[in-house]
């Protein structure tokens, strides 16, 4: 393969009456090809640092707060969030996770 050298697209091989030319899907642009020659892939495409997300923080959680008793260590303040765990026609199931030791339990409606 070959890239246009007018706009930087891929050039295409098409047969044309007797022989087979390259052109530009973008702007139409043709150029032959020797009888014989084959082509390859020879531009490598690379990834710069920029391209990777960051990850700042993984521990962060931004759960609503409500007051809410943990069972494990007695606490009043936990993260909540529902979830739909059984068939739709259900309620949804409404988890807790305590601030202060990450406790997970849930509340059924």
């Amino acid at each position: 393969m070959k890239l246009c050298e007018k706009c930087g697209s891929l050039m295409a091989p098409v047969k044309k009456e007797d022989a087979v030319v390259l052109v530009c899907n973008k702007c139409g642009k043709q150029t032959s090809i020797e009888k014989g020659k084959v082509f390859k892939l020879k531009e490598k495409m690379t990834h710069e640092p920029l391209d990777s997300i960051p990850v700042v923080d993984d521990t962060r959680e931004t759960l609503p707060i409500t007051n809410a008793e943990c069972p494990e260590c007695g606490h009043n303040k936990a993260g909540w969030w529902t979830q739909q765990t059984r068939s739709s026609d259900e309620p949804e199931t409404r988890f807790y996770r305590c601030q202060k030791c990450k406790k997970t339990w849930r509340e059924y409606s």
